[in-house]
């Protein structure tokens, strides 16, 4: 999966973003406001996390413009600005989660994994299939007999990224979009090395080839 932060303190920032990463989320990090409206609007993020008090543009009008050009990237607001009117003004904007300054990581990745999972229409408290369930914490796959293999942070935003697509046909491209970040070196032939290779933990028949198109993870589409 891949996120947009959107955050000016340079320290936050980065630790945010390290969190992030090795929570299993591509994540690009901008830092003034009027880059970051054009990056969500051209970028295909599976979620926003906005700061409002932003250099250039604030957050507010950020996500007002995403929401009038029809960019329905899921967002969660995040700031110092506590206060009840602050978040009815981010809700009615568009937002879907908002997380008050200061909170523990802990807590944003909970609530990330909740809307994107409520923007996916999964409502389950983990993500599994028949035959497994996948670990976001630990980043493993746990069998029903117990069997668990570790993921690598590819093969697990790989896995967690057709799990949250059942069915779907997800091209090579569409791939490689959301599980690198903007300035990683993107090799959609590397894709098939990484489908290979969870085929190899997981069973290749959960991820079939639809020649010419792309993957198809459990029911056919």
């Amino acid at each position: 999966m891949r996120l947009l932060l959107v955050e000016d303190d340079p320290i936050l920032g980065k630790q945010l973003q390290t969190s992030l990463q090795r929570a299993g989320y591509a994540t690009d990090l901008v830092n003034d406001g009027i880059e970051a409206e054009i990056q969500g609007e051209l970028e295909p993020y599976d979620l926003a996390i906005l700061d409002l008090g932003l250099p250039k543009r604030n957050g507010l009008e950020i996500l007002a413009h995403w929401r009038n050009v029809q960019v329905n990237t899921p967002v969660i607001i995040l700031t110092a600005r506590g206060g009840w009117q602050d978040k009815v003004a981010g809700f009615n904007t568009g937002a879907d989660d908002y997380v008050s300054k200061p909170f523990q990581i802990e807590e944003l990745l909970a609530r990330i994994s909740a809307v994107l999972k409520r923007s996916m229409l999964n409502h389950a408290s983990e993500l599994q299939s028949a035959q497994f369930k996948l670990n976001e914490q630990t980043q493993t796959v746990i069998f029903e007999d117990g069997t668990q293999h570790n993921l690598t942070n590819v093969e697990f935003r790989l896995l967690r990224y057709f799990m949250l697509h059942p069915g779907h046909i997800l091209s090579k491209s569409v791939l490689t979009e959301h599980v690198y970040e903007y300035d990683a070196d993107k090799d959609s032939n590397v894709i098939e090395v990484y489908v290979n290779r969870l085929r190899q933990k997981i069973g290749s028949h959960l991820i079939q080839t639809r020649r010419g198109q792309g993957y198809v993870f459990g029911v056919s589409a």
